[in-house]
């Protein structure tokens, strides 16, 4: 059964705030398509927590003693590739912004977010969407509209890929998901699916706010 079709999500919550896991949990405990299977403490409990609970999601602070929340969802996402980290953090930084999302977070939300949004971003995250906070894609976008040009290996990256995979990056690089991005193209949702597949291989991403960075700096697509 995929994490789409999951109708209980596991989720572990790693934070060093007692208040702040508690009331994570109160609030997502009517939740029941949910189920809080563990609480960690730091990077390292979350890592052992993933290993032993294999949870759906993990929803993750950043900075936190031992070891932080990107070099743990780095390890997470190394050792666990099937289990989706969603960042959840008081900070809206550029460089932990971006490096947590170098090192696979799915997305990233701040920690004043709604709770009727904070479940939704689960809910998303675990069908393969990548929420992003509005304030924190700001910072993204300006950080990457202010690069000059592309990396050298941007464009070599891009060069593999076929005319129609240009396309679909495009569309979603400019924030269409796979169903609309099948009917701009008059192809079928799973087509789509496929091509997105193929073009995270080809350029050696592991999510769609990865992709839509490397092609939003490429030229692909506007910031």
């Amino acid at each position: 059964m995929t994490n789409q079709e999951k109708e209980i999500i596991r989720l572990l919550i790693c934070d060093d705030q007692d208040i702040v896991c508690e009331g994570l949990r109160a609030m997502l405990a009517p939740v029941r398509q949910i189920e809080v299977v563990g609480i960690a403490k730091n990077g390292m409990e979350a890592v052992d927590q993933a290993r032993r609970l294999q949870p759906d999601l993990v929803l993750m602070d950043l900075k936190m003693p031992k070891m932080n929340g990107i070099q743990a969802t780095k390890t997470i996402r190394e050792q666990f590739p099937d289990v989706r980290v969603l960042v959840l953090t008081t900070y809206d930084a550029d460089e932990w912004v971006i490096n947590a999302i170098r090192n696979g977070a799915a997305g990233y939300l701040l920690k004043d977010t709604p709770q009727e949004e904070l479940v939704k971003a689960i809910l998303d995250t675990v069908k393969g969407w990548n929420p992003i906070d509005p304030q924190v894609a700001g910072k993204i976008l300006e950080r990457v509209a202010c690069q000059p040009s592309a990396a050298p290996t941007d464009g070599k990256l891009i060069s593999q890929l076929s005319e129609r995979e240009r396309e679909v990056l495009r569309l979603l690089a400019n924030g269409l998901g796979n169903s609309e991005i099948a009917q701009t193209l008059f192809l079928s949702e799973g087509t789509i699916k496929n091509y997105v597949s193929v073009i995270f291989s080809k350029l050696g991403v592991t999510d769609r706010t990865q992709a839509a960075i490397l092609a939003i700096r490429a030229g692909l697509a506007n910031p």
